[in-house]
């Protein structure tokens, strides 16, 4: 049986700790996953790798989804336990794994059917067109393993059990590193799938993490009262979930539609420009990594002391967690602006896609900060049940704001790809500042007295 620490008395700070370090150290390996996919696509080819960088608006959906339903799924049972309804709990957790599953499926067919016709808008043509679509077809067959994943994972981190998916993400680098050169290149018997074996090396290791998972929740009893009637779909629960996670999912999905923004923008000055953009990202990623679990942290702590009727404890988590947040990415600021030729240069020999990448990194440092105050708000506001902000903020970060600045600062002023990277740096202040104020209002609001 899960021990869960008891989020409504237990000292804050060792809380965070508990629930973010083991989810940062995971998060961390799991980008290291994406950077090992990022260096064989470069070895490949500067098209596969720009290929890549294309397809991820696409698959950052299928992310997006489970992401959000997890994070969803999270608040809706850390509440449950918060106010000591374990078996509300309980069947939450099995119809969120029903729900999911139903939500993979359609995804996949949608996907499949897309996917093509969004990477010839983003300019892809012949060869390129064609490694895109296989790249993609084959990451699609994951998606049911990647939000089933998303469930499991948001069952034992609303218990406190951060460790269990940051096992699975350490175990999945490393089998990445065995598999994608054996599918990419054959060997063994294996027949060589070029940029095909990237994708079927993490549909592999998906379906890994699924049994894992499956077997750890088992081990805990999560699903001791579990039969088959369980999963049957029932309104009321569906109703919630979808009420909790879809506006989750859906400031995701506003995230996919952002990059999505930002590959057509860059797709304007070559493929060079996607391709540094796409390795930058995973640069900045891995930066921003060591702050993730703080989100998790922020989310799972407000959404237990909201259901223990202790909101004074959401604030001050909320607080410690920022805190928490601006000292560690000083380092990454730090890292990436004194490193960021040599980051660029691990992942391509490409001049122009190295010189492009620097580019956007030195803007980048800039407003990191920025995601610290947005993540760590929004996961608090979720926690609390307040998911629907998250829509507005996304919508403005995403697409909103950034169509007529990318248009006047790229395009208009002629400053080509560094309009596109300083109009992202406007737009994330700007949204950071005004949440961070939103979200102070809206704790202070169940207060019962006036924190200072």
């Amino acid at each position: 049986m899960l021990k869960s620490p008891d989020f409504a008395s237990a000292h804050i700070p060792n809380l965070i700790r508990r629930l973010a370090l083991p989810a940062s150290i995971g998060f961390i390996f799991n980008t290291f996953f994406n950077v090992v996919d990022t260096y064989y696509g470069g070895r490949i080819s500067t098209a596969a790798l720009a290929a890549m960088g294309l397809t991820f608006p696409v698959f950052f959906i299928i992310l997006a989804l489970g992401m959000g339903m997890g994070t969803g799924t999270n608040a809706l049972i850390s509440q449950s336990l918060g106010a000591g309804k374990s078996d509300e709990a309980e069947k939450i957790g099995f119809q969120a794994v029903t729900f999911s599953f139903i939500n993979s499926i359609i995804l996949t067919i949608v996907g499949l059917s897309i996917a093509p016709k969004l990477f010839e808008i983003l300019g892809a043509t012949n060869e390129y067109l064609t490694i895109s679509v296989q790249y993609m077809n084959t990451i699609l067959y994951a998606t049911v393993f990647f939000l089933i994943n998303s469930i499991l994972n948001s069952l034992l981190t609303a218990r406190g059990d951060t460790r269990t998916y940051r096992n699975y993400l350490i175990a999945g680098f490393f089998l990445n590193l065995l598999l994608d050169p054996w599918f990419i290149y054959g060997g063994l018997g294996f027949p060589a799938l070029g940029i095909r074996g990237i994708g079927y090396s993490t549909v592999l290791i998906q379906a890994f993490g699924t049994i894992y998972m499956i077997v750890v929740t088992r081990k805990y009893h999560i699903f001791k009262n579990a039969h088959l009637g369980s999963f049957i779909p029932q309104k009321r629960y569906f109703s919630a979930l979808f009420a909790q996670g879809f506006p989750a999912s859906l400031n995701m999905l506003t995230i996919a539609i952002g990059i999505f923004v930002i590959t057509y923008f860059a797709s304007y000055f070559g493929k060079e420009a996607v391709a540094a953009y796409g390795i930058a990202t995973r640069i900045e990623q891995i930066a921003l990594l060591p702050t993730i679990g703080l989100n998790i942290a922020a989310l799972t702590l407000a959404g237990q002391n909201i259901g223990a009727n202790k909101p004074e404890r959401v604030y001050v988590s909320w607080k410690l967690n920022i805190q928490y947040g601006l000292w560690i990415i000083s380092v990454g600021i730090l890292s990436v602006a004194l490193f960021a030729r040599p980051l660029m240069g691990a992942f391509t020999a490409d001049q122009k896609v190295i010189e492009i990448g620097i580019e956007y990194l030195h803007v980048a440092v800039l407003f990191f900060s920025a995601y610290i105050l947005l993540n760590i708000s929004i996961s608090t506001l979720q926690g609390m049940k307040k998911p629907i902000y998250a829509i507005f903020v996304g919508a403005y970060r995403q697409f909103i704001m950034p169509l007529p600045l990318f248009l006047f600062l790229a395009i208009y002023l002629n400053w080509g790809t560094k309009g596109i990277w300083w109009g992202i740096f406007l737009v994330n202040w700007s949204a950071a500042i005004f949440t961070f104020f939103y979200t102070r209002r809206q704790i202070r609001k169940i207060l019962p007295v006036k924190a200072e």
